[in-house]
């Protein structure tokens, strides 16, 4: 984004209407992130933010509610509500607002034209919906009719996932906001694109002359995917009962990253160019020809009673408001291809669930080994070279060669050992790392798509994942139930191990391998 468009912002300023603001997003994420905005001075004196929900607030008790958010969740600290914090919270207000009631729409139009006049802002409106999908076509429809497009600047309309529950939801969903709003104006956010690693997959993949080369099937052996979490599903058991892994997270967050991963280079330094390219990999995913395919390709499974971190856990079907014998998969890991010039052949391994034993999100770059017979591979056993993305909850890199072991002799059948060299980034800026959701509602109000998802994306992720949930729909048997702290089904290990390989735990390091750390890059 240049340096134009971001002062743009500050220039002509804008509106953003929170709707759900009294509801947990907004509370953790939303106002932490426009708070770090402003104190950064990314956000001049010229913004308003407008809160709304049904229930009834005072300007007062929002305000409380925005100074306990900042306080808890923000990574600048409020040290005392003095003049400085009343400057800023002068730019919040609160209105109550029956979304289905168009008066309300009208009331709320003529509140931030008064805003828009008090704190000279240009007619930019960014409207945030943190609320449940199927209420984002009555509030677009709404927003028109109430009269709020019909400013003279810029219009946009933010959404969560999940972004419809299976294609043919989704195109319905899509078709209404287009009713209203042009694609351009839509900003479907997926907020692991806005996590700086994930953003950092392309620069160092782009940016380094020696990566870049070896990016393909003759050099890589396979490429794994985890997002693991240890925590249930605690109070979300009603929606996640009607969603699971698959939905949850596969259609979203990991085919995500399979696409910033096996992408090719966009031809202009241009959201659309990035975003074409993305869609290029969706639409070169192998389908799987039938449901036997499905079962061999990919697994599900379903948390049981366990252990995580000395906790006890109940099993899923004990959760409250979960079915009792629910066949949703809380695990689910799958073989993926891209058959393409450059990944024809390269199996991309994803996995996720939940009560798992480490909360980690990693992409781990599998190098092919060199040939067992040759010179050095034939005295030892060498492991082969990996490149890992860590995402979360530390951020860097890790790469692992093989090198001499220091001090030992040229006789030694144990010469050679993995040595690692590990770029902590979480090191280096600590907890002042940008939150996924500043970068992205920065992004949104400057007019940056490029990491947010396209209706194209959208679509071809929902095509490959429906033929996945239908097969799964016809036949529960294949549902495996794994302990609460284990790393999921056996069946998933089996999954790899059928290639020749082994999923790679966190960093890229057997449980049972002594690899030799060196300095921090």
């Amino acid at each position: 984004m240049s340096d134009t468009k971001s002062e743009a912002i500050k220039q002509s300023g804008a509106v953003f209407f929170i709707f759900g603001a009294t509801g947990d997003l907004a509370r953790r994420k939303l106002f932490p992130a426009i708070y770090s905005l402003y104190r950064e001075g990314k956000l001049s004196e010229k913004f308003a933010v407008i809160g709304l929900a049904r229930r009834p607030r005072t300007e007062v008790q929002f305000h409380d509610d925005l100074l306990q958010s900042i306080q808890e969740f923000a990574r600048y600290k409020v040290d005392k509500v003095d003049a400085d914090w009343q400057r800023f919270a002068a730019h919040f207000t609160y209105m109550s607002l029956d979304i289905n009631n168009i008066d309300g729409f009208k009331e709320l139009s003529s509140v931030a034209t008064k805003l828009e006049q008090k704190f000279d802002i240009a007619g930019n409106r960014l409207f945030y919906l943190a609320l449940a999908p199927d209420l984002f076509g009555s509030v677009a429809h709404n927003l028109r009719d109430g009269g709020m497009l019909e400013t003279d600047g810029w219009h946009r309309l933010v959404i969560e996932k999940p972004f419809g529950f299976d294609l043919a939801s989704a195109k319905l969903l899509n078709e209404e906001i287009n009713k209203v709003f042009e694609e351009k104006e839509i900003y479907r956010i997926d907020h692991y694109l806005g996590k700086e690693m994930v953003q950092n997959i392309g620069v160092v993949r782009f940016a380094n002359a020696f990566f870049e080369p070896l990016w393909n099937n003759k050099y890589i052996a396979n490429i794994q995917i985890t997002l693991s979490e240890t925590v249930g599903v605690e109070e979300r058991g009603g929606y996640y009962d009607h969603s699971g892994a698959l939905r949850d997270m596969g259609q979203n967050h990991m085919l995500q990253m399979v696409t910033m991963m096996a992408m090719e280079p966009p031809s202009r330094l241009h959201p659309e160019d990035l975003r074409d390219e993305k869609v290029k990999v969706l639409r070169s995913l192998r389908a799987y020809s039938s449901k036997e395919e499905v079962k061999s390709h990919v697994v599900r499974g379903q948390y049981g009673e366990g252990t995580v971190r000395g906790k006890s856990r109940v099993a899923y079907r004990e959760e409250p408001n979960v079915n009792p014998v629910s066949t949703t998969s809380t695990y689910f890991a799958a073989k993926v291809f891209v058959d393409n010039f450059r990944w024809a052949g390269v199996p991309f391994y994803i996995r996720t669930g939940k009560n798992l034993p480490v909360k980690t999100t990693e992409v781990v770059v599998e190098f092919k080994n060199i040939p067992d017979n040759v010179y050095l591979a034939k005295k030892n056993k060498l492991q082969p070279n990996l490149l890992v993305f860590r995402v979360n909850p530390m951020e860097g890199i890790y790469i692992k060669i093989n090198a001499k072991r220091p001090g030992s002799s040229d006789e030694s059948q144990s010469t050679i050992i993995p040595v690692a060299m590990d770029f902590c980034q979480s090191c280096l800026v600590g907890l002042n790392t940008p939150e996924a959701y500043e970068l992205l509602i920065y992004d949104a109000a400057c007019g940056d798509s490029t990491y947010f998802t396209r209706w194209d994306e959208v679509k071809l992720a929902w095509q490959f994942v429906d033929q996945i949930a239908e097969a799964w729909a016809e036949n529960a048997d294949d549902l495996h139930i794994y302990p609460a702290g284990t790393w999921g089904p056996q069946e998933a290990d089996e999954l790899l191990a059928k290639d020749g390989f082994h999923w790679w735990p966190v960093n890229g390091q057997a449980e049972s391998e002594v690899v030799w750390v060196g300095e921090h890059i």
